[in-house]
């Protein structure tokens, strides 16, 4: 018995070090990144379109002060945070006008990218408007523009991203499911279109998961914070098709970034 206890409290004490070790590390590298600049790129899924909130400023932007980055700022104090990100935004768009911040002193870069490149606004029109099959082919379109040009087009951002900021980490981030599968009671779209916009989410995050790893830098997968809180969950993280701000159809709210997106950042900064 005396054996047993000793073993159990032995045990607990592993765990407990171990996590404490863990907290610790945890500490350290949002310490590190917060200890030089932080700067924001990407598309309406980094400035928060869905969230509300938004900085009167920012314009078409829509920069939200709910967004993860700017939860991650006000959380974490870096010495500078540059929010860059603008709702819309393409590859072309991020070296064009975003870069301006990065410099040797930016320790933490996050972006997420590529989507509107692949036509997101317009497949998800073919997709709530028109026919199953209609939905499917333009879905199709899009995964052939992911193996044929996207690659090149998120190659250029990195780089440019790196030569800016040599010494940053880059936390490139995905994107999330739209919709739970299998759901009963839920209108809306079919679960071909569903299951289509599910598998067309996998393979841009597939493609782009590749080429920042080959770029030296962090892939945040958000589909599994997302998971239990898509459309159709009972507990959505997405907004449905809104009618009275349309541009704002199948983002992330409040919840989302700060549920979602903001803890895959915190790990991987």
């Amino acid at each position: 018995m005396r054996r047993s206890r000793l073993s159990a409290y032995v045990a607990s004490l592993v765990l407990a070090v171990g996590a404490a070790l863990t907290g610790a590390a945890t500490a350290q590298a949002a310490g590190t990144a917060a200890a030089g600049g932080y700067v924001a790129l990407g598309d309406s899924y980094s400035s928060g379109l869905g969230a509300g909130s938004y900085i009167s400023s920012s314009g078409d932007c829509k920069r939200s002060t709910k967004a993860y980055p700017a939860l991650w700022a006000a959380a974490n104090s870096p010495s500078s945070f540059d929010f860059t990100a603008c709702s819309g935004a393409r590859t072309s768009d991020v070296t064009a006008s975003q870069l301006g911040p990065l410099s040797t002193a930016t320790s933490l870069v996050s972006i997420s990218i590529g989507g509107n490149d692949a036509g997101f606004a317009d497949i998800m029109t073919t997709c709530v408007l028109q026919s199953d099959s209609a939905c499917v082919a333009r879905i199709n379109t899009a995964k052939a523009f992911v193996d044929s040009t996207l690659p090149g087009r998120l190659d250029t951002v990195y780089s440019a991203v790196r030569a800016k900021a040599p010494s940053a980490r880059v936390v490139v981030l995905g994107y999330p499911r739209f919709y739970q599968l299998g759901a009963s009671g839920c209108v809306g779209l079919s679960e071909t279109k569903r299951r289509a916009l599910n598998g067309a989410a996998d393979y841009i995050n597939t493609a782009t998961e590749k080429r920042a790893l080959d770029h030296g830098f962090t892939f945040g997968d958000v589909r599994p914070a997302f998971a239990g809180h898509e459309l159709c969950s009972g507990s959505s993280w997405m907004l449905s098709v809104n009618w009275l701000n349309i541009s704002e159809s199948y983002h992330p709210t409040a919840a989302g970034q700060a549920g979602g997106y903001l803890p895959v950042l915190d790990s991987a900064a």
